[in-house]
């Protein structure tokens, strides 16, 4: 096959899967226009139209969704084996892609990246932060890094922090005129900061466990926020109560800016882990990531 037809089929590949002319260019580094006019020439030779393009969208035809399926893995299987090839190289080398949430990217995984990039210079990382339960094959990451409850069964997952507790937090101020919840039904009666998270589809449910007996609060407050540091700052404000990751408050509980309630109701669970598709052929750069990562404790 030409050179030019590979080159066009990795484009459509990347126009389909992001359904937008505007986002396979940036990634593609070429202009709109540039794009447009390789599809179209892809489309003349083959005789078939393989894009339904509107004003709004980009969707593939029934013809381009069969290419889709046939060259997707076909193209994952070049580039794992490229991939691979960096094993003749003598230090690690290449991008790692890695989606992760803003705690576990701030408290785990910079803290090792700190100390491994410094010493492999010709690895590169590239880490988005999202809440959302992120497909790592459909979206081209190496790695994501979640909760271990929420690792799919089909992915390699590696343990890469403690057992993890939540918190839930007020300021003495906002304890001077409101009581202490001594139960997860009290918190009805309470001001809460909340938190949105893609994952579950809005606000997040504050979730509980005593003796075997899980409960999930769903509670009502002036604020909601998509991040961390928004909520840490409106609780030692005094506008609510907080759930927040235990490591995150501790600070704040031993100078006394925050006091702690429903302790026994936050019990610990499994931490962070770094997870992988279990058919991921490993790169050396990949490799020494992951024992950067991995939880000795």
């Amino acid at each position: 096959m030409a050179r030019q037809n590979i080159n066009d089929l990795l484009a459509f590949l990347v126009v389909a899967r992001e359904r937008s002319f505007t986002r396979a260019a940036a990634q593609l580094d070429v202009s709109q226009s540039a794009l447009s006019h390789t599809i179209r020439g892809l489309e003349e030779r083959l005789g078939l139209r393989l894009l339904t393009r509107t004003t709004r969208s980009v969707a593939p035809t029934e013809a381009g969704e069969r290419l889709m399926r046939t060259l997707a893995p076909k193209l994952e299987e070049i580039d794992a084996e490229l991939s691979a090839l960096t094993e003749l190289r003598d230090k690690p080398a290449g991008t790692i892609r890695i989606t992760a949430a803003e705690h576990s990217a701030n408290t785990i995984l910079w803290p090792a990246l700190s100390k491994l990039l410094p010493r492999y210079p010709d690895i590169k990382v590239e880490v988005n932060i999202d809440y959302g339960l992120t497909d790592i094959v459909a979206e081209r990451y190496d790695a994501g890094i979640r909760l271990g409850e929420q690792v799919a069964k089909d992915m390699v997952a590696v343990r890469i922090g403690p057992d993890f507790r939540m918190a839930v937090v007020g300021a003495p101020s906002y304890f001077a005129v409101h009581p202490r919840p001594g139960k997860p039904q009290d918190l009805t009666s309470h001001r809460c900061i909340n938190i949105r998270l893609p994952t579950y589809g809005g606000i997040y449910a504050w979730e509980f466990e005593k003796r075997g007996r899980s409960l999930k609060a769903r509670v009502e407050g002036q604020l909601v926020f998509n991040n961390m540091a928004l909520r840490m700052n409106a609780v030692l404000d005094g506008l609510g109560l907080a759930y927040l990751p235990e490591d995150q408050v501790q600070p704040h509980l031993a100078d006394g800016r925050l006091m702690r309630v429903l302790a026994d109701w936050c019990p610990p669970f499994p931490g962070y882990h770094l997870y992988y598709p279990s058919r991921r052929q490993p790169t050396p750069a990949f490799v020494v990531l992951v024992a950067a990562l991995r939880y000795r404790g």
